[in-house]
């Protein structure tokens, strides 16, 4: 399903839209909640990889496809290399069987998982044969990725001598892991961490059993994007978020700035104005720890008619799709001129205030569709495969439809 958004010419300002709980931290408490039944947890995440986690982990079956879920493939086959007598076939999408997994897979051997891999060397399908582990000690490369260091943490109620977790260089997104240590603590887990080193005791009993997920940053990503291509006073209200957010995406109440867009905390709600228009031309941001946010700045930098250099993004080329690649050529679609490096992308001369029409390819990522929707404030944009935002935010179509966007099938 594609969908054509023609120019949205009256923004309802002042609407108030309720994000889903953040699939980062719905995710890793289903997993502990998997060791502690007694969690309960409310606001959950509604997307795809959310739910497709959660039956994987409910459901008594020895083949699992979990399709492009990235973080389920990787908390999963931490689980499974620990959970006795389970024998399960791990599979996912054919892009998931592109993705890397053989530093998590290798960290996991080394402490006596029994895993093996079904086709090539390094990249999912993979066979598990869990079993009880007793080694405590691993060594592990935290730049590829930080889910890797996060699958980790989470298995260590399965491990009755806890674990020390070693590693080298730069943490990747390191908000991640900090949202993974900050969950563990408030169950009661102690640990004493070093710059490159985190040791995990083991824990009896919980401290905290009721968790409310707080709603989703990088889905609220959208709507600074929209507000910042509005006019002056535009405001959209945002529900359940936490001014001391332990989400690395919060980042955007920083970012935004730049672009003129104000946040405040009223009685728990998010609130986004315009307060003026931006005032530079050019901008850098260091994304290291805010991957998830380059295709949503790089889009708003083009509406706006801004130069910008994005850097810390070696993560995205393992992504859903080779993100860099991807925004090149939809960037260029739109009368960008893009280069790349290896984990940088500067974007020269946009000029998105077209009245041509274009169409927005997706590579089956939903960061590709949504970063693109708020483009339909400054010329008409097509979404192809609109219907790939349920992998994080399956409403999110018709919560742009309550603040203004008219959407037709094609």
């Amino acid at each position: 399903m594609n969908i054509s958004l023609p120019i949205v010419k009256n923004l309802l300002s002042g609407k108030e839209i309720r994000v889903s709980g953040s699939k980062s931290e719905s995710n890793r408490l289903l997993v502990l909640q998997q060791f502690f039944p007694e969690i309960t947890i409310k606001n959950l995440s509604d997307s795809d990889d959310t739910q497709l986690l959660a039956r994987a982990l409910s459901f008594n079956e020895n083949e699992i496809n979990i399709g492009h879920a990235g973080t389920a493939m990787r908390f999963l086959t931490a689980f499974f290399a620990v959970s006795p007598n389970k024998k399960v076939l791990l599979d996912g999408s054919e892009r998931m069987r592109q993705r890397p997994i053989k530093i998590l897979v290798d960290a996991l051997r080394s402490l006596g998982a029994d895993i093996s891999y079904v086709n090539q060397n390094g990249f999912p399908p993979l066979y598990i044969k869990g079993k009880n582990i007793s080694k405590r000690e691993v060594f592990i490369d935290a730049g590829i990725s930080s889910q890797y260091l996060s699958a980790l943490l989470l298995i260590t109620p399965a491990l009755p001598e806890g674990i020390k977790i070693n590693w080298e260089g730069e943490v990747a997104s390191r908000p991640y892991l900090d949202m993974t240590v900050s969950i563990l603590r408030q169950l009661g887990v102690q640990m004493v961490a070093t710059p490159n080193s985190i040791e995990v005791f083991p824990l009896g009993e919980i401290k905290q059993k009721d968790f409310t997920v707080e709603s989703d940053w990088s889905s609220a990503s959208y709507y600074y994007s929209i507000v910042a291509l509005s006019p002056v006073n535009t405001t959209i209200l945002l529900s359940d978020f936490k001014e001391n957010s332990f989400q690395g995406d919060a980042a955007l109440i920083d970012l935004f700035q730049n672009f003129g867009v104000n946040s405040t905390f009223e009685n728990g709600k998010l609130v986004l104005q315009k307060k003026q228009d931006a005032a530079v031309r050019t901008l850098s941001f260091d994304l290291i720890n805010h991957p998830d946010l380059a295709q949503t700045m790089a889009v708003t930098c083009m509406a706006l008619g801004i130069d910008c250099h994005l850097t810390g993004l070696h993560t995205l080329k393992i992504k859903e799709t080779d993100r860099l690649v991807s925004l090149k050529t939809e960037l260029e679609k739109c009368g960008a001129l893009v280069t790349l490096s290896e984990s940088s992308l500067s974007l020269q001369n946009p000029n998105a205030r077209e009245l041509s029409p274009v169409t927005i390819a997706t590579y089956n990522d939903h960061r590709m569709a949504m970063a693109f929707a708020p483009l339909a404030l400054v010329r008409p944009i097509t979404i192809e495969s609109a219907a790939v935002v349920s992998k994080s935010y399956p409403n999110f179509w018709n919560d742009l439809k309550t603040i203004g966007f008219q959407l037709k099938n094609s």
